[in-house]
């Protein structure tokens, strides 16, 4: 079955033309999973071009949308399928304590999942002991993702890492950090292992961490 004309879709933002094809190919007995591998063609594709500076964050939010609103017809069929074919790990991510962005973070979350990895969202203004919690209750994650949007959290985002320290947990995980004030110096001055300087960079580094392509 030809999927190309779904991830066309994707790539131009048709977001009528998405759930037709959607729809389409369900009626016609196609496999979830398919119709997913060729909506994460397209998304890996939009990564791209918002790497180049093609395309905004705006953008990319609206194209997340478009992906929630396709995962809630896909998934309960994913169910009976035995779940996504093709998810290459899971990362763990959250906006530190004392922050309450969350755009930023949702874009990298919004573009891991629609490059095939599971995203387990702690939302904003993270407590230490939830990031120790989360780490410790996913333990096939590797990766942990702070966001951070103000200086002033710095600290907290140092805290952050000697709580997964003192939690005997920092060697499970790698941790990168990104958002509008951060540098290599900070990531470096506050233990973290990877400066995400966008959403793209930070995909690129999980794929890099979980050897996937």
């Amino acid at each position: 079955m030809e999927f190309s004309k779904l991830t066309e879709a994707v790539v131009a933002f048709d977001e009528n033309r998405i759930y037709t094809f959607v729809d389409e190919y369900l009626d016609q007995g196609m496999l979830a999973n398919h119709i997913l591998k060729a909506f994460r063609n397209g998304m890996s594709t939009l990564g791209d071009r918002y790497k180049r500076e093609e395309i905004f964050v705006s953008d990319m939010m609206f194209a997340g949308e478009i992906m929630r609103n396709v995962m809630k017809k896909l998934k309960p069929i994913l169910v009976n399928e035995g779940g996504p074919k093709e998810v290459f790990g899971k990362v763990i991510i959250g906006t530190v304590k004392g922050d309450i962005h969350d755009l930023g973070k949702d874009l990298v979350v919004m573009i891991l999942r629609g490059n095939g990895f599971e995203v387990v969202d702690l939302g904003v203004d993270v407590p230490y002991e939830k990031v120790v919690e989360a780490i410790k209750s996913n333990p096939d994650s590797r990766i942990l993702g702070l966001s951070v949007l103000l200086t002033s959290v710095f600290q907290a985002t140092t805290m952050t890492v000697e709580a997964i320290k003192g939690a005997g947990l920092r060697d499970k995980v790698k941790i990168m950090v990104g958002g509008g004030p951060v540098t290599p110096k900070v990531a470096k001055e506050t233990g973290c292992d990877f400066f995400g300087e966008d959403a793209v960079t930070g995909l690129n580094y999980v794929r890099e961490v979980y050897g996937v392509p």
